[in-house]
């Protein structure tokens, strides 16, 4: 099919929504060349560009019956498809470098103060304890299992053979008094 019309696109997309797979290849003979075109004009590398245009074409077959002929001509809706992706791609590349970036400012951090960190977390252990100890018997019992030893609020309301409701209260009325304990001593 040589320069189909919009029409003879629409007829060839509404078959394979149907899962027509003459239809697509009669589609994606008439449609690859300019997917290609659009995403490449986007991406300037060949491999990504032909890997990019491949995953439009399939999600073109993919999301087919989704295409609205009200909403404009099904080669639009196809390069549109195709422009997106390549952004998307751009974006992840460009998300991708800015991580190794981070990354490599990661790698040049000075080295930390042991001495400072120790005392840091002495100090931090001791508010921890001064605020558990401002909790009620029952608030430090649930905040201990399930916090300490790891237990679910499920697991917890077993463990004190009470209802899971009330292990949930009981937390978090302690998580607000322990925020409040804690924020008052910074």
């Amino acid at each position: 099919m040589r320069d189909p019309s919009s029409r003879d696109l629409g007829r060839l997309l509404a078959r394979v929504a149907q899962g027509d797979h003459d239809a697509f290849a009669g589609l994606y003979d008439a449609v690859a060349g300019p997917v290609y075109g659009v995403v490449r004009a986007v991406l300037l590398d060949h491999a990504q560009s032909e890997e990019v245009a491949q995953d439009v074409l399939v999600e073109v077959w993919r999301t087919a019956p989704r295409y609205r002929a009200d909403r404009g001509t099904p080669v639009n809706w196809i390069l549109t498809l195709a422009h997106r992706r390549a952004i998307d791609r751009v974006r992840s590349a460009e998300a991708c470098a800015a991580r190794e970036r981070r990354a490599a400012l990661l790698d040049r951090t000075p080295a930390y103060d042991q001495v400072t960190e120790q005392v840091e977390a002495v100090l931090e252990r001791e508010r921890l304890r001064v605020a558990l100890a401002s909790l009620t018997d029952v608030q430090r019992q649930a905040v201990t299992l399930a916090y300490y030893r790891g237990l679910t609020c499920r697991q917890v309301a077993e463990s004190l053979a009470i209802p899971l409701g009330t292990v949930k209260t009981r937390l978090r009325d302690a998580l607000i008094r322990l925020r409040a304990h804690l924020t008052a001593t910074l």
